[in-house]
């Protein structure tokens, strides 16, 4: 989608679902590049009130797939809960849940969770999420 081939819907899914629970929304499209995407993951995780990063798409099995990897290279610990119940959730859905390979982490005072590219994903697996932010937020502001 970002090498202009399709249209994101689910990055605007996800963005409604995020101003729909009251969290301040600022939307960006990045090329399937690993170094981009660590790029912009660093330069908005190090901003001083960003508590969460949601990304969707690039979780996939093809070789521009690439951001879980991205993922990895910017977070300083591991967070696998969100991953590991979004890929669940999924699961419930279709058979091909299997097949996301998003992570979550944290960088500093901020969590990085990759959602899946389909909006009809990002739309199931927000109730599953959702709740957890609050206590999420009120700990990293704690860090």
């Amino acid at each position: 989608m970002s090498r202009g081939e399709a249209e994101d819907e689910s990055g605007p899914a996800l963005a409604e679902l995020c101003a729909a629970a009251g969290l301040d929304v600022v939307a960006e499209v990045v090329t399937d590049d690993r170094a981009a995407i660590a790029t912009a993951l660093k330069r908005l995780a190090d901003q001083e009130n960003v508590r969460f990063i949601f990304t969707t798409g690039g979780t996939g099995m093809t070789s521009d797939d690439v951001t879980p990897e991205a993922t990895r290279d910017v977070i300083d610990r591991d967070a696998p809960g969100f991953a590991e119940t979004i890929r669940a959730e999924s699961r419930g859905h279709t058979p091909l849940g299997i097949l996301t390979r998003g992570v979550s982490g944290i960088r500093g005072r901020t969590l990085i969770v990759n959602f899946p590219g389909s909006p009809r994903a990002v739309r199931q697996s927000w109730p599953v999420v959702e709740p957890t932010l609050k206590h999420a937020a009120d700990t990293l502001e704690r860090s």
